[in-house]
């Protein structure tokens, strides 16, 4: 049955623009939403031509999970010292420290990026460019090739409001000393720990005696983009959508399309939900509720958190499967047979999905906890890098479909086997008044997001309508061009 997006198409692209470039930023958690959202398009919008943009090491990965309709462009990755060659994507960096030195490697793809847009510009330019904020020379290029640019951060609104209100500033004296206060242009009945600001931009505090501190004033800065893509949806995020359309040109949009893997449909589940470890045949023989636990693939965690990780675990007394990034830790303690530790690739989407899941012990990665409500799963958050302390506040006090482990972040305290064991109990404890009511928020927080993306959903025609304005915003410019050669 035909859509409204299928029906609609056949109405764009009256001036020939009707390719979508994508260019995601190569670390797993940015790559996988923005293959969603190129698999969306090229779902619900038929007469669009969808490129990908990518680098010889990880076009294996992307092509396996979008459709064949979606097309790839592959760029050779730059070679940069101390960067091992072949170190393609952040997940393969051997040390965190060598992250700076990819991002700089990413940025010398410019030249070779404005060679391939050129390019694609016969016999028409592109649509829109979307691109990860990482690759902030995109915008420059879109810009040269008369192509609108459309950026994706991979974070909630929530979570861009906060930190780019944080960077501009300024924030009061107190900020680094302990205790709650307001960041300016966040909605006054909130307020903020040092520990919940994300710290890159705590530290890029805005200096206002000196212009180039400012972050919207930079270069490449994406105060210049056409519009925002939030892998989010109005039900989660509605109350920061104005925040963070402030910080872009007039008129420029937050586009909520989210949940992304959702609004891609089924088609590709089964092909990225690869179970090489068995793991879902070993949820279906597990009698009890399941903690699923996962910290994602950058945060390093510390071998001896490790293992109080495990005692904790095992002490709860519940069943768990734990996927584990290190090769070169062991547990401590017999995790026993209701204990299962592994070390590759998890099908997390089809493992919180499953029935005999209770509950996620997660880090708060945006893409988890997007998948842990659309599976209306509660959780217990454990943030260790980036947004993920906001996320972390977003999910279990704002959304109220979990609780949160009090760590401090980039380091400090080991958190004891005690610690694990009391609020593991309190995770998957189904029966309790807490556990009831974590649950119910999960459970309106999986019908919010299955209705975002449905047929008249918020999220799917928020994606129809990105695609109609880009086309009538050109058009305008069309009619401006010949109103002003018409007063010449």
């Amino acid at each position: 049955m035909a859509t409204a997006a299928d029906g609609a198409a056949a109405a764009y692209h009256t001036d020939g623009r009707e390719h979508v470039v994508v260019f995601p930023f190569m670390a797993k958690g940015h790559t996988l939403p923005m293959l969603h959202f190129a698999t969306a398009l090229s779902v619900h919008h038929k007469g669009l031509l969808v490129t990908v943009v990518t680098t010889p090491a990880n076009l294996a990965f992307a092509r396996s999970r979008v459709p064949s309709s979606v097309r790839f462009a592959v760029l050779p990755f730059p070679s940069l010292p101390p960067l091992p060659a072949g170190v393609e994507s952040t997940d393969a960096l051997p040390s965190p420290s060598l992250h700076p030195t990819f991002v700089q490697a990413a940025a010398l793809l410019q030249e070779p990026f404005a060679e391939l847009m050129a390019s694609l510009s016969s016999p028409s330019p592109p649509l829109v460019l979307v691109s990860d904020f990482f690759l902030g020379f995109t915008r420059r290029v879109a810009a040269d090739a008369g192509v609108r640019h459309v950026v994706f951060h991979g974070m909630s609104c929530f979570a861009t409001a906060l930190a780019t209100s944080a960077m501009m500033g300024p924030l009061p004296s107190c900020a680094g000393q302990g205790g709650s206060f307001h960041v300016p242009r966040m909605p006054a009945h909130l307020t903020f720990t040092a520990a919940e600001v994300p710290p890159d931009a705590l530290a890029k505090t805005t200096d206002h005696e000196d212009p180039s501190t400012d972050p919207l004033t930079d270069e490449d800065s994406e105060a210049s983009s056409w519009g925002v893509l939030v892998n989010s949806f109005t039900k989660l995020d509605e109350e920061f959508v104005s925040i963070v359309e402030s910080f872009n040109q007039p008129g420029a949009r937050a586009w909520l399309v989210g949940p992304l893997f959702l609004a891609a449909g089924d088609i590709l589940q089964q092909r990225e939900e690869q179970d090489p470890e068995g793991c879902l045949p070993w949820l279906d023989g597990q009698s009890e509720p399941v903690v699923y636990v996962s910290f994602g693939t950058q945060a390093h965690v510390a071998d001896e958190q490790l293992g109080e990780l495990a005692r904790g675990l095992v002490q709860s007394g519940h069943p768990f499967l734990w996927a584990v990034r290190t090769e070169t830790w062991s547990p401590p303690v017999d995790v026993g047979p209701h204990g299962r530790v592994v070390r590759g690739w998890v099908p997390q989407r089809s493992v919180l999905e499953h029935r005999a899941v209770g509950g996620f012990v997660s880090h708060c990665g945006w893409n988890s906890v997007m998948e842990s409500l659309a599976a209306g799963k509660p959780v217990l958050a454990w943030p260790m890098i980036a947004e993920q302390p906001v996320n972390a506040r977003h999910v279990a006090d704002m959304i109220g479909a979990g609780i949160r482990m009090d760590v401090a972040v980039d380091g400090g305290a080991v958190v004891d086997r005690a610690e694990v064991e009391k609020k593991v109990r309190r995770l998957m404890d189904a029966d309790g008044e807490e556990g009831r009511k974590m649950r119910a928020r999960a459970a309106w927080a999986q019908q919010a997001a299955k209705s975002a993306v449905s047929d008249g959903g918020t999220s799917r025609m928020a994606l129809l309508e990105l695609v109609e304005e880009l086309q009538r915003s050109y058009d305008r410019d069309a009619i401006v061009r010949e109103r002003d050669n018409t007063k010449a």
